[in-house]
């Protein structure tokens, strides 16, 4: 199969954030999150030692990746992207390269990645899995500790539990966690359309050209997406909830994908916008700004047109649900 093809083809797929994050629903202790519920851990800077407490009640007994899938497939999209590990450092599968995982470290003891592969395979969706490269706030050498911009928390890496970033030093996190969690995801849940990589700072080139080499060296024919980093990719994830004006550049086939840096010009002619139902990734109780059904359909067909996946987004609860809201308005714009 043309996987760059079929990936042009498709225009349409279904993200969602999911993880110990959609237990608080956006608040910690009586204080909501300044932005995005999934980086609750940072923006109120919980510690580890306290984080891992939601771990230890992480049940959502209401998760049916059927159910998950079925509405993927009932909307009108063509593959799925589920976040295996996000910035906290939690995996949502049976990781054995560090045991803060849904199955090790919870009451539910059940592999998402697994049951939700079995299901696209079953609805004939493609998979794509959502891995966290760099930041990883579990982690005392996790990234992020180069980039002193604002961001989402109350900094990029855990600076609550380990303050001192001269100590820190992230190759010893790629060669403990990144590098064989990868391999695990690479490994254990069979083809892959894609891996999701996400805010590159601190990675180098180095690095990032190795998890290119490690993708393509067990599985050739997935893509990797631009935010790997150091121009490693296959194809450019545009900013979150960015709708151009103009369509993007014209397809040039280089046939190096590491040849080419940046953002904003892909090799292959391969363009994707991550977008949100309403203001946060991950659940968040109190958020009720949804997109209306029309816009959702008014922006998949600008973005379409332009040749431009859209991958839209879900927030499930701590409990496995998927929002009433977003299940009406996806059925609703398809």
């Amino acid at each position: 199969m043309d996987t760059r093809k079929w990936f042009a083809d498709a225009k349409y797929g279904m993200m969602a954030h999911f993880g110990l994050y959609s237990l608080l629903g956006g608040e910690w202790r009586g204080e909501r999150v300044r932005t995005y519920a999934e980086w609750v851990q940072a923006s109120c800077a919980i510690p580890n030692n306290e984080y891992e407490e939601l771990a230890r009640i992480f049940n959502p007994i209401y998760f049916n990746a059927d159910e998950w899938i079925r509405l993927a497939r009932d909307a009108g999209m063509k593959y799925f992207v589920l976040t295996a590990k996000h910035h906290d450092g939690f995996a949502l599968y049976h990781s054995k390269a560090d045991r803060f995982n849904v199955v090790d470290a919870t009451p539910f003891g059940r592999d998402i990645v697994y049951e939700l592969a079995d299901a696209c395979v079953k609805y004939g969706l493609k998979l794509g899995l959502y891995y966290s490269q760099e930041l990883d706030w579990h982690h005392p050498h996790g990234g992020g500790y180069t980039n002193l911009a604002p961001c989402a928390g109350v900094s990029w890496d855990n600076s609550w539990d380990y303050p001192d970033r001269t100590k820190k030093n992230f190759d010893i996190c790629f060669e403990e966690k990144i590098k064989p969690q990868v391999t695990e995801l690479l490994t254990s849940y069979g083809e892959l359309l894609l891996v999701w990589f996400d805010v590159p700072h601190t990675i180098s080139p180095e690095q990032s050209l190795e998890l290119n080499r490690l993708v393509k060296h067990y599985q050739p024919d997935c893509l990797i997406n631009s935010r790997i980093g150091n121009g490693a990719y296959d194809y450019v994830s545009l900013n979150d909830n960015e709708i151009p004006s103009t369509p993007p550049p014209e397809v040039i086939e280089t046939g190096d994908p590491n040849a080419l840096g940046g953002y904003k010009y892909s090799p292959y002619g391969l363009y994707e916008i991550p977008a949100t139902l309403n203001d946060s990734w991950g659940f968040k109780y109190y958020d009720q700004n949804w997109k209306s059904p029309e816009r959702i359909r008014a922006q998949r067909e600008k973005l379409n047109g332009y040749g431009i996946n859209y991958l839209l987004n879900v927030g499930p609860d701590g409990l496995g649900r998927i929002p009433s809201f977003s299940k009406e308005i996806l059925l609703a714009a398809k």
